[in-house]
This record gives C-alpha cells, sequence and structure tokens, in this order.
C-alpha cells in the first residue's frame, strides 16, 4: 500500500522542519506539510497564554488547556481528512505526552499507510539551535529532546545531531512506499501514416 502520511516526531529545534522541507523536494509526488506550529500560529492571541490554551513557561516546559486540546484534536482530524481525500501529509508534531500522544494520532489516522519517523537530536546540540533561532522559550529544547520519544514506536528514527537535514529526508524517503501506478506513464507508440 502507497504512504499516505509520514509523522514526524522531535522535541523543539530537532530539525524536523528543516526535514519537512527537505522530503518535499526530494518526494517524486506533492506534499503538503501540517506542522503543530502553524496551528499554534493560528491560535487566537488570548489562547496563546491562557491556561484554556497554550502556555509556554520560563523553564521550557509546556502546558495545554482544555480549549488547546480541543483544537488539536479537530487538526487531527482535518490532517486525517486531506490524507483520505488524496492528500500525501508530512506531520511535523512534539509528542509532549511521548506514547498517549502517539495513540490519538493513530486513532486518527485509522485505515491510513502512515510512516511514524522519530527525530532525535542531541539535547545540547537543539539548545544551541534553540538559542540561534531566538524564537522558541530557552529550555524547551532540552527537556523535550527525550520526552517525547517516552514509549512512542517508530518505523524509523534519524538523529539530526550530526547529520544534514537532506540526509535524514533521503533516507525516509527511501522507507515510503510510492504509489506504482502514478510513476508508470504509458509508452507512447509512434505510427507511421500507411
Amino acid at each position: 500500500m502507497t504512504t499516505q502520511v509520514i509523522v514526524l516526531n522531535g522535541g523543539s529545534s530537532s530539525g524536523k522542519s528543516g526535514i519537512v522541507r527537505c522530503l518535499q523536494a526530494v518526494l517524486p509526488e506533492p506534499w503538503v506539510a501540517a506542522a503543530i506550529d502553524t496551528l499554534v500560529d493560528a491560535l487566537p492571541p488570548s489562547l496563546r497564554s491562557s491556561d484554556a490554551g497554550i502556555v509556554f513557561a520560563p523553564d521550557g516546559g509546556v502546558t495545554l488547556g482544555p480549549e488547546f486540546e480541543r483544537l488539536e484534536a479537530a487538526w487531527r482530524e482535518g490532517v486525517a481528512a486531506m490524507a483520505r481525500a488524496g492528500a500525501r501529509v508530512i506531520v511535523d508534531d512534539v509528542f509532549l505526552g511521548g506514547a498517549e500522544s502517539q495513540g490519538r494520532w493513530q486513532k486518527s489516522l485509522v485505515g491510513l499507510e502512515v510512516l511514524w519517523v522519530g527525530v532525535r537530536c542531541d539535547g545540547s546540540t537543539a539548545s544551541g539551535r534553540e538559542i540561534a533561532r531566538g524564537d522558541r522559550a530557552w529550555g524547551m529544547a532540552a527537556v523535550q529532546a527525550e520526552s517525547v520519544h517516552r514509549g512512542v514506536a517508530y518505523d524509523l528514527e534519524v538523529d539530526t545531531t550530526r547529520t544534514e537535514s537532506l540526509e535524514c529526508a533521503r533516507t525516509i524517503a527511501a522507507r515510503t512506499r510510492p504509489d506504482r501506478t502514478e510513476r508508470a506513464r504509458p509508452e507512447r507508440v509512434r505510427t507511421e501514416p500507411a
């Protein structure tokens, strides 16, 4: 069966976004990116620092409220609906709940062919990237480097500590199952007039 969804899970600043862009470049078919950061950015300001929404603590911790969890569940179902409608989707997520977070995705993606990918990065390397980016709460990368992988089952793991995004993307692309019917193009038969 053709891979319909690629789910990348890794901590903040682990390199998932770079891998997504490289996957979109190296995969032969078009793939749509669905990133948890895009959902967070789409939230109204009232939910970006509220107990009902999402709170980024000064120590790098993240707390999710009930309204955020409701909207995130709707987002997951929307991603699954896109895949069921024929779009190939690369999910860029942070499983704050480890295996429990994966279980929610598994429920939403039931019946779809999914490639589960763990994106690992040494905590100190991710922390350095976090500081260089300047758009993350300091400490988030270190807090999430290992915790997001607890109990999660993967088909494949990549490590961006010393491996570039493009190489990771090529490793992931090699594990996807392409749609053979789309790739097979009929040969053109040339006919000569009689």
